[in-house]
């Protein structure tokens, strides 16, 4: 396969860890995507040349964490004959 031809920009500046001359720019099927090589913060660019947003994390989308194993016993009381009220 072919590996897209990674271009550095002169001037940019990183919005992650805000180096100057780290990102490379380069296109995957048509569409431009840029990465740090300082820090790895990667991103995909729109037509205008805005970065994509991911979408947020919320509920509905989130992974739904797994139950964790109860780390519970049954206990079973026995009454004790000492305590037993006399009868009046």
């Amino acid at each position: 396969m072919n590996q897209p031809v990674k271009r550095f920009i002169a001037g940019a500046v990183c919005p992650a860890c805000s180096t100057m001359d780290t990102i490379r720019m380069f296109d995957v099927d048509g569409v431009p995507h840029r990465d740090c090589v300082e820090c790895g913060y990667a991103d995909t660019l729109d037509e205008r040349g805005n970065a994509v947003p991911s979408e947020l994390t919320t509920r509905v989308n989130a992974a739904k964490p797994k139950p964790a194993k109860p780390t519970t016993q049954t206990v079973q009381f026995f009454p004790n004959p000492r305590l037993k009220k006399k009868p009046e």
